[in-house]
């Protein structure tokens, strides 16, 4: 059976250039983003009880964080990561939408505390977090820790977390759970040494490491849990629902890149694949934009496929398999709309951007004034 996999990557330029001098340009100050919303054929669906759970989910994640300046605490309600949830696990019940819709906000408060880390930070975290998930009853000091040690934030909402979706998660569900998690922070860890070392990767390590540094294996995860599947591992590991996992993957982390790319230019962060394009191929910012849309809406185009070539393991493994399928694909259209929902990447223009497609470059932080 073939099986339609991510876009050939290629690393040579697509436009032809001249061999006469360049005229010296300026620098850009705006780009036009693709139009993926148009290209993608499947329909947006919000959970019914969204706007409640995300509100009480971000109440909790607030409740472990009392530290919280005011423009953290204004950040995370413009980030409306519980909206993002519902739209993407739309068809479970409430229970588990609030489990989720934890995590959800969990996840983004880690990759908020995560950036800008040193190497040796990123693995102090992850030992803080991982034994959380491994003891989600109550705190266990870690190794050499006495016994007197206070568990930071971030394991304790981890557990907290944990606890609750350990009660009904599937053991099979549990475990690639934590195993996506494990990767997650050591794809973090790697993307802090080449931080650290001003290393800008070169294509191909860079898609392997953002495949996990995304977070979207974890929330994969989630969709068996969210609607009370355990799928066998033979399914899991089928190279068309393996290419379907990564395709919606990579659809949400690439596009990603293209929607958070003005507001990581403006902080100097060069993790994303606009800038990889640009360092590697000598592309310019929109042909650089131009070339990671395409790649999105080739994504695209390889899932669809792939969905009409999902095999049959017998009617109630094909139901499960369907319902997870369709929670890949809630993830790929959810997250292109709430990507102009929420404020963190074009502010209160998320409606006009989506419409014009038009992005005006934001000015390079002062680092030093950033509260």
């Amino acid at each position: 059976m073939s099986v339609n996999t991510s876009p050939t990557l290629s690393t040579s330029p697509s436009t032809t250039r001249s061999l006469s001098p360049a005229p010296t340009l300026s620098p850009p100050t705006f780009f036009i983003l693709p139009d993926l919303v148009s290209h993608c054929p499947f329909s947006l669906t919000y959970h019914p009880n969204g706007d409640a759970i995300a509100s009480d989910s971000l109440q909790w994640l607030l409740s472990f964080v009392p530290h919280f300046t005011p423009r953290k605490v204004a950040a995370m309600h413009g980030l409306q990561a519980g909206e993002l949830t519902a739209y993407c696990y739309n068809n479970c019940s409430p229970e588990r939408l609030r489990v989720v819709s934890d995590f959800m906000n969990y996840l983004f408060h880690l990759d908020n505390i995560s950036d800008g880390m040193m190497a040796k930070d990123t693995k102090g975290l992850s030992d803080w977090v991982m034994n959380a998930f491994e003891w989600p009853d109550e705190f266990h000091p870690l190794k050499g820790q006495s016994e007197g040690v206070e568990e930071i934030s971030a394991a304790r909402l981890a557990r907290d977390y944990w606890s609750r979706c350990v009660r009904d998660a599937r053991p099979d569900v549990q475990a690639r759970f934590k195993s996506s998690m494990q990767m997650f922070f050591e794809a973090v860890q790697r993307q802090a040494e080449d931080r650290g070392q001003n290393v800008v990767p070169d294509l191909e390590s860079y898609i392997d490491v953002r495949r996990d540094t995304s977070g979207c294996k974890p929330v994969f995860d989630l969709i068996e849990y969210s609607l009370d599947l355990e799928l066998p591992e033979k399914v899991v590991e089928h190279s068309v629902i393996k290419a379907l996992n990564q395709g919606a993957n990579d659809l949400v982390t690439w596009s990603n890149d293209i929607f958070s790319y003005n507001v990581e230019q403006a902080r100097g962060d060069t993790h994303n694949m606009i800038c990889i394009f640009m360092a590697h191929e000598d592309l310019t910012l929109q042909e650089a934009v131009d070339r990671v849309g395409a790649l999105c809406k080739q994504t695209i185009d390889a899932f669809v496929e792939n969905q009409a070539r999902v095999p049959s393991w017998g009617p109630d493994i094909d139901r499960d398999v369907q319902l997870y399928v369709n929670g890949l694909q809630e993830w790929i259209v959810g997250s292109l709309h709430w990507s102009f929902m929420t404020r963190r990447y074009f502010g209160d223009d998320g409606t006009t951007v989506k419409k014009t497609r038009f992005v005006s470059l934001l000015p390079r932080e002062d680092l030093g004034k950033q509260a």
